[in-house]
C-alpha cells in the first residue's frame, strides 16, 4: 500500500504544520511549494528515498574526502610583505 502524498504551499504549510506534522508521523509524504515550484519535503523519519543526484553527489564527496585524507600536507610559507608585493 503506498503512502498518501499531499502538495501544499510554503503559506498554509506555516497556518497548519501542526496538522502536516500529524500527517507526516501517519506515513504522509507533503511536498511544500512556493510560488508553485517545490522546495521542501515533510515526512516520517528515516523515510528518505535519496535521487540518484543525491547519492551521486553523495558518493562524490566521500572520494573527495578520502582522497584529501590520503595526500600530505606542504607547507609554502611563509613569505615577507616585500615577497609578496615585489614589482618586477
Amino acid at each position: 500500500m503506498s503512502k498518501p502524498s499531499l502538495t501544499v504551499p510554503a503559506a498554509e504549510a506555516n497556518r497548519s504544520f501542526s496538522k502536516l506534522l500529524r500527517a507526516a508521523r501517519e506515513g504522509a509524504r507533503i511536498t511544500i511549494t512556493s510560488h508553485g515550484e517545490p522546495v521542501a519535503e515533510l515526512g516520517p523519519p528515516g523515510d528518505h528515498q535519496a535521487t540518484d543526484a543525491e547519492k551521486s553527489r553523495r558518493e562524490a564527496h566521500e572520494r573527495l574526502i578520502k582522497r584529501l585524507r590520503s595526500q600530505t600536507p606542504m607547507v609554502v610559507g611563509p613569505w615577507t610583505r616585500e615577497e609578496l608585493y615585489e614589482r618586477d
